[in-house]
């Protein structure tokens, strides 16, 4: 009868052209800017039992961070996956694509 259960998660990093492009609200969970991002997560979060998803610009480096859990390993490696091409597309990425063997996405 757990109130709170941990869920799987992912963590990376894309890296972009301009970090400053991406702004978030204060609690950093959810994107304000640009404008076709968090609708872009929302939607890939929607897909996923017990979904979420969110992304921040580094502070120290051209790059977005990305965390992203789900109910299972596997769905959560797949949102993470998923949002980083997705805010590789919106932001405007640099150093190649994601893909879904990278360790970190970026490199």
């Amino acid at each position: 009868d757990a109130m709170y259960e941990d869920l799987p998660s992912r963590q990376g990093k894309i890296f972009v052209k301009d970090r400053t492009v991406v702004q978030c609200t204060d609690d950093e969970t959810a994107a304000i800017a640009p404008a076709d991002l968090q609708p872009a997560i929302d939607a890939l979060v929607a897909k996923r039992e017990c979904g979420r998803a969110f992304v921040r610009p580094s502070g120290t480096e051209d790059a977005v961070r990305i965390y992203a859990e789900a109910k299972t390993e596997k769905d959560a490696n797949e949102l993470a996956f998923e949002v980083a091409k997705a805010a590789y597309e919106i932001v405007g990425g640099a150093l190649g694509k994601p893909t879904p063997a990278a360790a970190d996405y970026g490199m």
